[in-house]
């Protein structure tokens, strides 16, 4: 007998819809760690200073790339969700504190 399963920890994209400096940009999260998404991050080259305290911030022309590399695509307020539930979502105060 298989047992569908589901997998409970996941790279995380949301849909690009952050304008800023006339670029759209999606955020980039683990469910499970830091540690795990800075990992993904280091494969892909991703700079460390776009972290932003429980985030990396990724411009739209990017996305694609992010997602060949094992990225799931989810929509923001799934990825939000997620977030918390893990117990890694930041205030925006705690994530300036962090990425400063």
């Amino acid at each position: 007998m298989q047992c569908a399963t589901v997998d409970p920890v996941a790279i995380l994209i949301d849909e690009p819809r952050w304008w800023w400096r006339g670029r759209k940009w999606c955020h980039l999260v683990s469910d499970s760690s830091y540690e795990e998404l800075h990992e993904f991050a280091d494969r892909l080259g991703i700079p460390r200073r776009v972290f932003q305290g429980d985030h990396y911030d990724i411009p739209e022309e990017h996305r694609d790339e992010v997602v060949a590399a094992g990225a799931r695509e989810v929509e923001s307020r799934e990825l939000v969700r997620r977030l918390r539930a893990a117990g890694l979502r930041l205030s925006p105060a705690q994530r300036r504190a962090r990425s400063g």
